[in-house]
C-alpha cells in the first residue's frame, strides 16, 4: 500500500460544552455500564471510533473545579439527542465510576468535545485491535462501522470470561478473549496471529501495558508508523489519559 493511503485523516472540531441527562442504563456486563444521555447534539460529530469526549464531573472532594475524564463516544443519534456512553467499573472507584454506579435516570452531566478526529483508512488488508476493558466502547464502534469483509482481529484483555461481550459486524472478524484472572498473556496471544504484511494495529488501555504491546510489535518487525497505541489509564494515576505514538 502507498505511504499516502495509510496515513490517518485529522479534523478538528468547534469546542462546545454540552448539558444532557441520564435517559437509560444498561448493565452489559458485571463491570461494564451502558449509559445513554439526551439532550441537545446539534453540530455534534465523531469520525474516529477511539475519539473522546470530555466528562466533567462534581469533585469528590467539594471543590469548585469539575473533575474531567475521556470517554469514548460508543454511539450517538444527533437527530434524536441520544449520547450511549459505556463505563468500565472499577475498584478503587474514582469519581467517574463514583457516578455512573449512582446516576439516575434523569440526572444531569456536562460534556465537552470532541475535540476532533482522527480518522484511519479503510485499505489496509489486516486491522489489530488490541485493549482492555477501557478499550471495549472503541473496539465495538469499530466493528460495528466496518465495512463488510473487512478483515479485523481482536485481542481484548478482560477480568474473567463474565466480561465478555458480542458485537454485530459485517467484518470478518476474529475474536481472542484473555483473561486476567487466568493469567494470559497478550504477548503470547499476539505470536499465535498471522499478521500478514503490514496490518494496521491499534493498541489501547493500562499505559504500561500498551506500551509492552507496542514494543513487542516492534520487535516483531511490524511498521511503527502502522501501529497506533493509546493509554487510556495509567495504574496508580487516576485521569491519565495518553497517546503513545
Amino acid at each position: 500500500m502507498a505511504e499516502d493511503n495509510c496515513t490517518p485523516l485529522r479534523v478538528r472540531f468547534e469546542l462546545r460544552r454540552r448539558e444532557l441527562r441520564v435517559a437509560e442504563r444498561i448493565r452489559l456486563t458485571p463491570n461494564m455500564l451502558r449509559l445513554i444521555l439526551s439532550g441537545d447534539l446539534e453540530g455534534f460529530q465523531s469520525l474516529g471510533f477511539d475519539d473522546h469526549v470530555k466528562l466533567l464531573f462534581p469533585d469528590p472532594q467539594g471543590g469548585d473545579t469539575p473533575v474531567m475524564r475521556d470517554y469514548t463516544p460508543r454511539a450517538f443519534d444527533v437527530s434524536k439527542g441520544r449520547l450511549t456512553l459505556d463505563f468500565a467499573l472499577h475498584e478503587p472507584a474514582g469519581p467517574a465510576t463514583q457516578w455512573a454506579l449512582q446516576a439516575k435516570i434523569g440526572d444531569l452531566l456536562h460534556i465537552g468535545g470532541p475535540r476532533g478526529s482522527q480518522v484511519w483508512p479503510d485499505a489496509f488488508a489486516h486491522y489489530v485491535l488490541v485493549g482492555d476493558e477501557t478499550a471495549l466502547p472503541a473496539i465495538g464502534r469499530r466493528l460495528e462501522g466496518a465495512p463488510a469483509g473487512q478483515a479485523i482481529t481482536v485481542l481484548a484483555m478482560v477480568e474473567n470470561a463474565a466480561e465478555r461481550q458480542t458485537w454485530i459486524t459485517r467484518a470478518k472478524a476474529d475474536f481472542c478473549w484473555l483473561y486476567r484472572a487466568q493469567a494470559n498473556d497478550v504477548l503470547g496471544a499476539i505470536d499465535a496471529l498471522s499478521l500478514g504484511a503490514d496490518p494496521l494495529v491499534w493498541i489501547a488501555g493500562e499505559a504500561q501495558w500498551a506500551r509492552t504491546v507496542r514494543a513487542h510489535l516492534h520487535d516483531k518487525g511490524l511498521n511503527p508508523k502502522r501501529i497506533k497505541a493509546s493509554g487510556y489509564w495509567l495504574k496508580g494515576e487516576p485521569g491519565a489519559h495518553q497517546a503513545l505514538d
